[in-house]
């Protein structure tokens, strides 16, 4: 048990030394034509449990049926329970910052054009992935900050429908949609 302790303690140290190399020299993905063709989100499932309302963006942003990835985290999870959104956790934290979870090493392995990181908290594992998804473009809530997203929306995060809203009106304005 002790030595359990100790091994964690110093795999979130290597987590957040990675995570600060990764906030300096962030992973860019650069394409030659505007627009949202795939979309992938990472959702805290602790504080906001409906994972399914983010397929809503795929007819808001007139995309294909696949082009909607969603990846939840919790921070304790039973393995055996089935859950409807492909869900990771701190216990899938490994050395070096690396993430040992199918789930996360399939959504990692893949680039999208829109990230949207649909949690509040300032967690290791949550940044971990938002920093090493390639995504042209990051959305975020402010209370995360700008050292991982690219655009903030300021809204609360219960109210999915007002956050949509305004993710649609700036994604327009910078002719994204």
């Amino acid at each position: 048990m002790f030595l359990k302790v100790i091994k964690d303690k110093f795999k979130q140290k290597s987590g957040r030394k990675l995570l600060k190399q990764l906030s300096v020299k962030p992973v860019v993905v650069t394409r030659e034509k505007k627009g949202i063709r795939s979309l992938g989100c990472i959702v805290d499932l602790d504080r906001f449990q409906k994972s399914e309302v983010f397929f809503q963006f795929q007819e808001e942003f007139s995309l294909r049926p696949n082009a909607v990835k969603i990846i939840g985290y919790k921070r304790l999870y039973d393995k055996n329970s089935p859950y409807a959104t492909p869900v990771f956790s701190d216990k899938d934290l490994g050395w070096n910052g690396e993430i040992a979870n199918s789930y996360a090493h399939e959504f990692l392995g893949r680039e999208y054009d829109l990230l949207v990181n649909y949690y509040d908290e300032d967690s290791l594992l949550l940044n971990l992935m938002t920093v090493k998804t390639k995504a042209r473009l990051k959305v975020g809530f402010k209370e995360v900050g700008p050292l991982y997203n690219d655009l903030i929306i300021d809204t609360p995060l219960k109210d999915f429908q007002i956050f949509k809203k305004e993710l649609k009106k700036y994604l327009g304005i910078f002719k994204e949609i």
